[in-house]
This record gives C-alpha cells, structure tokens and sequence, in this order.
C-alpha cells in the first residue's frame, strides 16, 4: 500500500490533557462512528487498512508504519456532528502525545482535545466539544519504537433524531434489505469494485497518487478514478483544487493541461507534472477534490440516469463503472443501445434482461478500443453478479478482474 503522508499544522486551544480514562456522563450521545470510511496517513500493511478502526471489532486494527513523525487516522462521520464523546483503544504502540481535530471539510483542522501524557489502554474523553464533519486522531508522540496502532476509534456525538445510531459492525453496517448506492456501505463497495478495475486494489483510498501513461491515448491517467489530462476531467479537477488552495504544486500546470486537453500529449507537463501530482496527493484538500469531482462527473450523473431507470445497486455501479471508463456521454451511449433491445424497469422490462443488453453492449463498446480489450471487469465482475442474481450486491461478493482475484465479506467490508 503507498503511504500517505502528511504533517499538519495545528494551534493548541489551551485543553487540558487527560492522563487516563474520564467516566463523566455522556448518556445523550450516539455512536456515529461506527462503519464510517477511514483514511490513515500511512499503513504497515493491507491486514491493518484504516478502516479496522471503525469495524466494532477488537480483534482488528490500524497500524502507521514505524518511525518517528506524525501519523494520523481520519474517519468520515459523513455530515456535520457534534461530537462530545472519543473513546480509544490501543494496541501496545499507542502514543503519548496526541490530539483529537475535527474538521467540516477535511482540510482546516480545530483541536477538540490534546493528550501530553498518553499511558495507552483504552482512553474514554468525555465532556468534549468538537463539531465536524471529519474527526481526526494526529498521534504526535509515540511510545515505543514501532509506530502507532488503534484497535477501535468509537466517536460519539449528536445526530439527527430521524437517524438512529450506526450499527456497531461492518455486516450491521451493510444494509440487509435492498439500497442503492446513495447508501454509505453501498457506495463504499461500489467504490471498492471500480477500484479493482482501475488500480487492481481494492484500497480506492490509497490511489490519490497514481499517475502513468497507459498508452490509451488519453495522456496521462491519475488519481481515484484515472483522470485523464486527454479528457477534460484532470484539467477540472486540477482547477477545482486551485480554487480551494491557489498555492498548490499543480497550479502551474494548467495552461499545459488545457492545450494538451484532447489529446495524447504531454507538452508543458514533462518532466515534472507526475511527481508534483504524487506531491500533491498527500494534501487532504487535494484529497478532497478527487472525492468530489468523482462524485460530481460520475457517480452522480451514473445514480441519476441510473434511477430513471428503475435499477438496483448493481445496475448502479454498472452505469458507475460504465462513466468512469467511458465518460457520462459514453455511458449514455451504451444505455441508448441497451434501450433498443430491452426496455429497462422503469419501462415495463425485465431488470435481469435489460442488464443483460446493457452489458452486451458495454462489451462491444470496450472492443472497439485497442487499450480496453480486456472485458473481465465486465465479464468476471458485473457479469457474474448478474448470473447469481445479486442485483443488491448483497454480501459476500467475490470476482477477478485482469487475473486478479478479490472477495469483500461480511467481515470486512473495508480493505484488509
């Protein structure tokens, strides 16, 4: 796995550090933590992703690499919370120092609470008063010569009284019933498979900084979802981040992107631009961005047409996977082919067979072009979905994709 890493710079807000566990009330609280995506700045190794901080288990966690420096674990609580309550369990690399930040946008970071005289364990912070969308542990001083490893990061705090409190495991977490991929956990397997396809990982969040040349006549391919300085979407996203943070090490590439845009070339881009875009991927505003604009160009036009149709998860993430490869048009494209053979639900037909149509045709569209050959993400991922009639992408899910076997399991939902 690459590591990301990233020191931050924060103010102290005077709190007082707390030696050991704190047993003041915290009875209105929820857990809100519990399943959320998480992003580490580094990890040991895949068995322990970020994501094993938030999985309700014990008997999983995340481990930084070793070494002296500053490591964090971000979790998404997925909109603003107020939160009042942080519990921590430790592993034996635990830190002495450290802080707990929340954030609206995970980028500008407040101190909610800072920690001087850590004694590992299990540390319950009460009486906080944070408030975020993101909250963030920046462990700063470690106890042992090893890095720094959380078994569980349990966040409490307010919540809408429509919502009840996340369940406590990642196969609670997973919704039994059918929900598309508005759901959190849907959304996360579908980013997982597309992932698979992509960047032959699983581990989507550790790809803000891949860049390469494929030779597909796109230029360079970077990022979450291969944007491409060829097709539009790397000059957007390299615009949008300037806009959040003009002072950024892309900035300077825009004119070159926009002439080279259309095209294969890479003038004005050599031979600086992949190492100031690796740079770059270890800004949580640059981060940001890609999350974003994939949501934004794909994932979001994908749903819409997706929901027009009447389809389930898996129609979803195969409208999804189609813009991602394809862009929206071409995803259009293909969907107008599919309609001439089978009417989708939404229209009288037959979900089962109209996918089926709309598979057949991505196939086509994917041989017309030397670089996408290779139709395994169709045939061996979507394709063996649709055979077992998971149209809810219901787990356990198990595909291969250009040789590469992978499973996500009830178990675990998140990379590891």
């Amino acid at each position: 796995m690459r590591n990301v890493a990233i020191v931050a710079t924060v103010a102290t807000v005077g709190l007082v550090p707390l030696g050991i566990t704190v047993t003041a009330s915290a009875a209105t609280a929820v857990l809100i933590s519990a399943g959320r995506p998480a992003l580490a700045s580094s990890t040991y190794a895949e068995r322990y992703a970020a994501a094993h901080a938030t999985d309700g288990s014990l008997g999983s966690r995340w481990a930084s690499v070793s070494g002296g420096g500053t490591q964090w674990l971000r979790i998404d609580l997925g909109g603003v919370h107020g939160v009042s309550r942080v519990r921590l369990t430790w592993e034996r690399a635990y830190a002495t120092g450290y802080r707990i930040q929340t954030s609206n946008d995970g980028a500008s970071w407040s101190d909610t609470y800072v920690m001087r005289s850590g004694n590992g364990g299990t540390d319950d912070l009460r009486r906080l008063h944070g408030r975020g969308r993101f909250l963030r542990v920046l462990a700063t001083q470690r106890a042992t010569r090893f890095g720094y490893s959380l078994r569980e990061v349990q966040v409490y705090g307010s919540a809408p009284a429509s919502r009840p409190g996340r369940p406590s495991s990642l196969s609670a977490a997973v919704p039994s019933t059918a929900a598309g991929l508005e759901h959190p956990a849907r959304k996360e397997i579908a980013l997982q498979l597309v992932s698979t396809a992509e960047n032959s990982t699983r581990d989507w969040r550790g790809q803000y900084g891949y860049i390469e040349d494929i030779g597909d006549g796109r230029g360079y391919t970077a990022g979450l979802v291969g944007f491409c300085s060829g097709t539009s979407d790397m000059l957007i996203v390299v615009t949008e981040y300037t806009r959040r943070k003009p002072d950024n090490p892309l900035a300077k590439y825009l004119p070159a992107l926009r002439v080279v845009d259309g095209s294969d070339s890479h003038a004005g881009l050599d031979p600086g631009f992949p190492a100031d875009w690796r740079a770059a991927a270890q800004d949580p505003v640059f981060q940001k961005t890609q999350e974003d604009e994939r949501d934004r160009l794909y994932l979001e036009p994908a749903l819409a047409l997706s929901r027009a149709d009447g389809l389930r998860a898996l129609g979803q993430f195969a409208y999804f996977d189609a813009a991602v490869m394809h862009g929206v048009s071409g995803l259009r494209q293909i969907r107008a082919a599919a309609l001439r053979v089978s009417p989708a639900p939404k229209r009288g037909g037959d979900e089962v067979a109209y996918l089926n149509a709309f598979l057949d045709m991505r196939v086509r569209e994917m041989r017309s072009e030397a670089a996408h050959h290779d139709t395994s993400r169709v045939d061996t991922a979507q394709r063996a979905f649709l055979r077992a009639g998971n149209l809810d992408l219901n787990l356990p899910l198990s595909w291969a994709v250009y040789g590469d076997d992978f499973q996500i399991t009830r178990t675990g939902l998140m990379p590891g």
